[in-house]
């Protein structure tokens, strides 16, 4: 039986064929690295009930919209978009996780911070002074990124490594959690639980670079 691998959806408008209608609806890369790398994709959409863990053997908390400020104590900068219905679902579902392995991606690491008591930068360049981590709508930047030895990153990713980038918010406090891993500016690419078999956020994209490493440690973690 191939481990069952829980993905959490968008809710978005969408358009296809006669229809322009509310969608749930996930990247079909997240989908294709998690049957890749051995496991059974499930979809989720935002819910407030975190029952379903109990069928899943593994949760991957996607990308998408900025985690809402007040789960943080944050008033809204102007650029910031949220979207809190899976603010409230996610949150459920970390909350109820256990010992279930997860692995959160850009928002999904960004949303295990806050869920750890921590907090975030809600405008990157307000704090770096440059836009390389999303260097324009619909482009992915890239960068160096090096991991903290004998961490669960270093042992998948080596010291070092070349990271794909699109996100305008970024880990200012990792709360409970431990950084890993971080770019040459100084920002937070990777949170772990230590006291975890597998809890894992990065906040690159490795779907899109279709970096099977990740998934399969996470199946394998899964299994």
């Amino acid at each position: 039986m191939r481990p069952v691998i829980g993905i959490t959806a968008y809710r978005e408008p969408a358009q296809w064929s006669v229809w322009s209608v509310p969608a749930v609806l996930i990247p079909a890369t997240y989908v294709e690295c998690v049957t890749a790398a051995g496991g059974h994709p499930v979809v989720l959409p935002p819910d407030p009930s975190p029952a379903i863990l109990s069928r899943l053997d593994g949760l991957v908390l996607a990308g998408g919209a900025d985690v809402s400020p007040g789960r943080y104590g944050a008033e809204p900068h102007e650029r910031t978009v949220s979207r809190p219905d899976r603010d409230e679902g996610e949150l459920a579902l970390l909350a109820a996780a256990g010992d279930l392995p997860v692995l959160g991606v850009c928002r999904g690491m960004q949303l295990m911070a806050v869920h750890a008591g921590g907090t975030l930068f809600q405008h990157l360049p307000d704090e770096l002074g440059h836009t390389g981590h999303q260097p324009e709508p619909g482009v992915f930047g890239s960068h160096p990124a090096r991991f903290a030895p004998g961490s669960l990153a270093e042992s998948i990713f080596g010291l070092h490594g070349e990271v794909n980038s699109y996100h305008h918010q970024g880990v200012a406090d990792p709360g409970s959690l431990t950084a890993t891993g971080w770019a040459a500016d100084g920002m937070i690419e990777v949170l772990e639980d230590p006291d975890r078999p597998f809890y894992l956020g990065v906040q690159w994209h490795p779907e899109e670079m279709r970096d099977a490493r990740l998934f399969e440690a996470l199946i394998q973690a899964s299994a």
